[in-house]
Parts: structure tokens; sequence; C-alpha cells
């Protein structure tokens, strides 16, 4: 399915392989070609690897088939800003500006696009310029460190944040952070290859240790006394920030135990104090969520639902927590259902679920909820009265041979009242007066099982078989049901018209094309195959070629009779 490949290419993504979230990507459009999101995706995979002139061509199919999706124009811009054409990266974040203003990601783009136009129409820089100022400017460069796990986790440090963006405005600023150890990792990820620290370097170049240590620059930046205070502060930060994620763990921890104890009030509290805490962790809101589902509080839960899912896609947090929120949400949707169409943003949510994380308990609660909507839809539309006059309807049509209007009038019987033994008799003659056998054999053995006592059910169902040639399996479809009306003529009927065809073939009355049609069709019955695999059996068959006495005394086993009418009867075997 598309959406099962989509959710590969968006693990692959969130990994860092883009290559196969290419693939991925690229198999969903084969199912599904007008899907204007997959190509969006696509274009981010391609930005990722560098290979823009791809990002460019899947942007641009985005906006074409999605012209009013404002992240379509995010991916065009990126993709011109790769190629290093400004101006037209401006036109698309603002074109995609136009269309949601309050689109964070379009503004950082823009901004970013209109630095880039300044700069290429400034003088050039006058030396001191860092060879690997360029890779900072990309579009994919925010998506690169969050993939990466290491530099994931940088990105919750407001100093290394402030970090990239100030080297984002001024390529030349890198050479004051090459001394940051994570500086080196940011690179190694960027250019897609693993950085040794600066420390690493120098003991690997043994020969020259004399000259490397006169650099201008390290010994530059070793005095710099500008960057020095600004570390002590945030280090100041970093430890009232871990401090206070330790307390909302403690509160966390706190709230879980309340939780197993049920008591969930206590719970929620523990929750609540944690997110005050430290909002840089969506499980509280999850948590919490999960007491008030457990309580019947289904509004409350999905807000906490809704705020985790916004504030995770703010912090880049595991596709796996969007996923959880998105599955509490869509089971307190579906606890909120009353009708079928109550089941719809139920049904939504847990695809956009899988969507992030393909989880099989997710998967469940979605088949469940689509089950679920399906017999309320049934539930809602049964009506027996409405149901008789289709069907009345229906026969009209029939005694005047329009069979294909009258299967229309007994399926909406049958949506209207489902369980109407004589609906599904009727359907199957119209479908045997059209050619249409298997269909009519469906229905036959529907009405059997809804009413094993309806005579009409076994009619149908042997005359089809009689038409289909299975002459065996009618004349025990007309058998068992004389067992239920031993006196009805038609059933009687059919069983003589049964033999009298079994017998023909048994005389060598019938054809050798029609011989050979019949065995084919006995050949792919599981009984018969399992009868003519049986050792004994084939024994048997043996002996009724070869030694005619021996078959005699098998004939005296019941059940080896039993076998071996049956191979009479469906043409396999001929007696004469």
């Amino acid at each position: 399915m598309a959406e099962e490949a989509k959710a590969k290419g968006n693990a692959a993504f969130a990994a860092g392989r883009f290559d196969d979230a290419i693939r991925h990507f690229s198999e969903a459009i084969d199912l599904a070609p007008t899907n204007h999101v997959l190509y969006s995706n696509r274009s981010a995979a391609y930005a990722s690897l560098q290979r823009y002139e791809a990002a460019l061509a899947d942007a641009r199919r985005t906006v074409e088939l999605k012209p009013d999706w404002a992240k379509g124009y995010g991916r065009l811009g990126a993709a011109h800003l790769g190629l290093g054409d400004a101006g037209q990266a401006v036109s698309a974040y603002e074109k995609g500006l136009e269309l949601d203003p309050a689109n964070e990601a379009l503004k950082v783009g823009l901004s970013d696009a209109r630095a880039t136009a300044a700069r290429s129409r400034a003088p050039p820089p006058q030396g001191g310029a860092s060879p690997f100022g360029k890779i900072f400017q990309g579009p994919e460069l925010w998506a690169k460190l969050t993939a990466d796990p290491t530099t994931r986790e940088y990105l919750q440090q407001p100093d290394f944040v402030k970090m990239i963006q100030d080297i984002q405005k001024n390529p030349n600023n890198m050479n004051m952070y090459l001394s940051d150890p994570r500086m080196m990792q940011v690179i190694g990820v960027l250019l897609n290859v693993k950085m040794r620290g600066p420390t690493d370097e120098m003991a690997s170049e043994s020969p020259q240790p004399e000259q490397e240590k006169p650099q201008p620059v390290p010994s530059k930046k070793a005095p710099e006394p500008e960057p020095e205070p600004e570390p002590m502060d945030v280090s100041g930060e970093e430890k009232d920030a871990k401090e206070r994620k330790a307390k909302a763990q403690k509160e966390k921890e706190a709230g879980n135990a309340a939780y197993k104890k049920k008591d969930f009030e206590t719970a929620i509290q523990h929750y609540t104090r944690a997110t005050e805490l430290d909002d840089g962790d969506i499980s509280y809101l999850t948590n919490r969520a999960a007491v008030y589902l457990e309580m019947g509080k289904y509004e409350e839960c999905i807000k906490d639902c809704d705020k985790a899912v916004e504030h995770g896609r703010e912090l880049h947090s595991d596709f796996k927590m969007i996923a959880r929120a998105l599955t509490r949400k869509g089971t307190a949707l579906a606890k909120l259902a009353k009708c079928s169409k109550d089941y719809e943003p139920a049904i939504e949510t847990f695809q956009k679920a899988l969507t992030e994380h393909r989880n099989p308990d997710t998967l469940k609660k979605l088949n469940d909820a689509e089950r679920a909507k399906k017999e309320l839809e049934q539930q809602e539309y049964f009506d027996p009265k409405i149901a008789d006059e289709e069907r009345e309807k229906g026969n009209e049509l029939f005694r005047q041979q329009k069979y294909p209007e009258a299967v229309q009038h007994y399926t909406e019987a049958l949506k209207r009242n489902p369980n109407d033994p004589r609906v599904h008799s009727n359907r199957a003659a119209c479908y045997t007066k059209l050619g249409a056998l298997p269909e009519g054999l469906k229905d036959a053995e529907k009405c059997i099982e809804l009413d094993p006592s309806f005579s009409k059910g076994y009619t149908r169902k042997g005359a089809i078989q009689f038409f289909m040639k299975e002459y065996d399996k009618a004349l025990e479809t007309y058998q068992e049901g004389l067992k239920h009306d031993p006196n009805n003529h038609e059933l009687m009927d059919g069983i003589r018209r049964c033999v009298e065809q079994i017998n023909k073939t048994n005389r060598g009355e019938i054809s050798e094309e029609e011989l050979k049609e019949r065995q084919a069709k006995a050949m792919q019955d599981p009984e018969i195959q399992n009868i003519l695999t049986d050792p004994v059996m084939r024994q048997v068959l043996i002996d009724f070629q070869e030694n005619p006495k021996a078959a005699q005394d098998h004939l005296k086993n019941p059940q080896v009779m039993h076998k071996i009418q049956k191979l009479v009867t469906a043409g396999i075997v001929q007696m004469r």
C-alpha cells in the first residue's frame, strides 16, 4: 500500500537514510501517482543529498498537483536555493507565505533566501573565509542535524542553536567556533563523513609537529576573551535546566506509580507538575492524556494529545512519541463516537499515527474503528419495511425479464435487511439467468446459511451446480434439501436429472471433450484430490483393473464404497 511505503520513507528520512527514503517514496508514488505529499517528501530527501535538480522536479510536481498547499512552495524554494537561484527561491517562499502567512518554516526559508541574494550582490570577502561556510547555507541543514542522533541532542542546547544561526548569518564566523567539539561533529554530519576531533588530527599528523603549533588561527583563538563568558553563563542555565528536568522525571515516576494504583487524580497532579518543570519532553503530556482516557475524560485527553503533537513537532521529538499521542487521540475520538460519521476523525487520526510509526496496536485500533463504522452504517441503514418494498420491485422486474434492474433492487433490499434469505434466493435466480453463476452460487449458499430449512436455497444452489456441470455436487445438494423437505418435487426432479447425466457418463454417451472438462473440474475438488492420493484407494483402483475379485471384496467396506461412488459421480471412474 502507498501509505505503508510512505511510512517507511518517513522513518528512513528521520534516521538519516535518505537513499532508502527516496526508494520508499518512489514506491509509494508508483502506487499513488497523484498524491502531492509523496512528491514533497521525496523532494526533501533529494535536497538532503544535495541532488537539487531532482528535488526541484519533485517540488514543481508538488505545486502542480496542489497549488494551494503552502508547504509545496517551501520545497520549491529550498530546491532553488540549493541550485544557487536565490531570486527564484525568494519568489517561491513569498508565494507560500501568501497561502499561509503564519508558517514559520517558510519565514525562515525566505530569510535565508534573501540573505543569500544579498551576499551574491555584495563584494567578495577579503580572505579569512571558512572553506566549510557554504555547507551551513543549504536548506537541508536542520533536517540533517535532526536526523543524526548526536546532533539532534545538541538542538536542545540554546548556545548550540545560537552558534549555528550565527554561522548562517556570517559564514566567516565559523572560525570562532572550530575549537568547540560539537562543531566538528556538525561538519561531519553535513559532509556525510566521520570527523575526528582536533586533538586526534594533531596526533595523527606526526611528520611536522613543530610547524603545526605556531599556526595563526589556533594561537589567536585560544586567548580570545569574547567567547569565554558566554559558555559560563550557558552552563549555569544548563545546570538549572538539568535540575528542573531531574525534578520533572521524579514527578513523572510518581505519576506512573499513582497510575498503576488507579489513583488517577494524584497521577494527573504529578504529570502536570512535570510539564511545568520541563516543557521539552512531551511524554508528560501523553501520560496525562492516558490518565484522562482511563477516567473517561475524552475531551481533556484529546486536548493533551493535540498539545503533545504540536509541541513535539516544534521540538523535533521522536516520531514514535508523536505516533503515541495521535493513537491516544484516535482512541478518545472512537470512544466519543455515537454514529458512523463520528468514527471518521478517529480513523483519520489512526492513519496519521501509522504514517509516523507503524505500530501493531495502532493498526488494530484502526481496523476496529473501521469495522465499528461499517457495522453502524449497516444498522443506521437497516429498514425491513423498505427492504420488502425493494424486494417486490425486484420481483416485478424479474417477471418482466429485466434481470440487471432486478439485481439492483435485490441488492438494495439486502443493504436494508441483509438477513432475509428470500432476497438472497431471488438474486441467485437473477444471477443464474444472467450467466453469473459464481455470484449466484454465493447467494444460494448464503440463503441456506440463513435458513437451512428453506428449500428454495437448495434448488437454486443445485441448479447452478448442474449448469456448471458439477453433477455430483448438485446431486448432494438436492439430497440435502430433501432431508428438510422430503416431498419437494423440484428437488426430486433435480436428483433425477443429475443421475441421468451421471449414467450417461458411465455409458460413454458423452463426448470425449465433455468428459475431459468434467474430469478437470472434478480434479479441482479437494475431496476428490484426497481420495486419489489415499494409498488404500489407489490400491483399490488398481484392483478394479487387475483383480476384479479383490475389488468386489473392497466394495463391502461402506467407506470405500462411498469414495468409489464419489469418483463415479464426478466422472473420474466409469462403471461399465
